[in-house]
């Protein structure tokens, strides 16, 4: 058994629907199960009805033309959809209504999405002879708490999915299940999202429960790539990483899974493949516990722009302790995440999103501290065995020398995988370019 994830894009129209199907169609002999997401932009139009509702309208027509339209160019009857739209319909009805939007409402209509998703590529499927039944997540086992938005799964989960999916496993039955990515009931039976990568802990977590061969997420490149192929035109693929590098290239900016989605699978050594939707010959990337061959010097480049730099410097406490405890105490009480941290005896250097109000930070931590604050910052990121940064980093300084790219400030990650660089924001595609060529032409 494989697991198989297919993102919005790859499900937008009925030509990319189609061309999925071609793929499962190739994979059938590994008895695949189907995660899918939402048909392109669903989710946001859903989210777009909720607003005309709250103001009065009820309006479904954008999401039911889509969904029509494509069933249509696919010969593929929807009654199940319609079923759904005239539930989405109430629902907005009610939204109305109530004029506001609670979270918990607001689960229950992006779910819509992933629902009418999973019905799509069922019926088309079995248009084509190919067995397949949709499910919806909670009725193959998908029970969470009711973090409404955010929610995380519940241990009982593991324990489920094996009961509902078993017998296919076991070829009992051939309909492959097509799976809502992304959505799960809690306890009292209300529908909850999973939050940021919740398709892909979707996948995972159907993958690990049922000890499958290989989860597989497909995107529309040869894998993890060395760099953006987006700033560097001869990025290469990365034949092999392991679950902490992907952990740390999704952390600074890379197209790989969401962090937490790696979780379920680091805990079974479940590989997590990621494949090329438009060349589904090429092997992709391998995502393992530990590298079967050799450990190379440097696996990728990868940056994160709207970064913000602090510097904290309180000479007032040489020597004292609990400096660093009075500087993240602050964090905590204002919800500010840190992303990357460089030390001193009396400094510290961070950074975080630019997108954070930082008024009230900056006005605790000057009540000991002295406070520099610097907008316009990227962070630049090499994935790579620390054990030889010193190497490492001597090879791409010299390179940004040459170039005139100032590094401001430095740090390397506790997991000893990454070496991160803060740079000027305009600067940022070009160090990459630069550190690219450096390591890898």
């Amino acid at each position: 058994m494989i697991v198989m994830k297919f993102g919005g894009s790859s499900v937008a129209n009925a030509e990319r629907i189609k061309h999925v199907a071609s793929i499962i169609k190739a994979y059938q002999y590994r008895r695949p199960v189907v995660v899918l997401s939402a048909m392109g932009d669903t989710t946001d139009h859903l989210l777009e009805a909720a607003d005309k509702a709250v103001e009065g309208t009820v309006d479904v027509a954008g999401v039911a033309k889509l969904h029509e339209e494509t069933a249509a160019e696919l010969g593929i009857n929807i009654d199940t959809i319609e079923a759904l739209l005239d539930e989405l319909k109430q629902l907005l009805t009610g939204i109305s209504m109530l004029k506001e939007v609670s979270k918990r409402s607001r689960d229950y209509l992006v779910s819509f999405g992933e629902r009418m998703s999973v019905r799509m590529m069922a019926a088309y499927l079995n248009s084509q002879g190919i067995p397949a039944k949709f499910h919806d997540a909670w009725n193959i086992g998908f029970i969470s708490d009711s973090n409404y938005m955010a929610a995380e799964l519940l241990d009982e989960t593991w324990t489920n999915i094996p009961q509902y999916l078993n017998g296919y496993k076991n070829a009992a039955y051939d309909d492959i299940p097509i799976v809502t990515g992304f959505i799960a009931k809690d306890a009292k039976g209300n529908i909850t999202t999973l939050g940021r990568g919740g398709s892909d802990l979707t996948a995972t977590m159907i993958g690990a429960a049922m000890q499958a061969e290989e989860v597989q997420t497909w995107k529309d490149v040869d894998g993890i790539l060395t760099a953006d192929p987006r700033l560097v035109t001869d990025a290469k693929p990365v034949p092999e990483v392991t679950y902490e590098e992907a952990q740390e290239l999704a952390m600074f900016g890379a197209q790989v899974l969401h962090p937490r989605s790696m979780l379920p699978v680091r805990k079974t050594q479940t590989p997590v493949r990621v494949k090329n939707s438009y060349n589904i010959q090429s092997p992709g990337s391998l995502i393992v516990e530990h590298h079967n061959g050799k450990v190379p010097p440097v696996c990728a480049i990868t940056s994160v722009k709207h970064i913000t730099l602090i510097d904290i410097v309180s000479s007032r406490m040489l020597g004292a302790a609990g400096f660093l405890a009075h500087v993240f105490n602050n964090f905590l009480k204002w919800n500010i995440s840190i992303d990357v941290i460089a030390t001193s005896e009396v400094s510290v250097s961070l950074t975080v999103n630019s997108k954070d109000n930082l008024d009230g930070l900056v006005e605790d931590l000057e009540k000991a501290s002295e406070v520099t604050v610097r907008t316009g910052k990227a962070i630049v990121t090499i994935i790579c065995d620390a054990a030889h940064s010193s190497a490492i980093l001597a090879g791409g300084f010299d390179a940004l020398a040459d170039e005139g790219i100032n590094v401001q400030m430095i740090s390397q990650g506790a997991s000893k995988v990454n070496i991160s660089m803060i740079v000027d924001e305009d600067e940022a595609d070009e160090t990459v370019r630069i550190l690219h060529k450096a390591y890898f032409s």
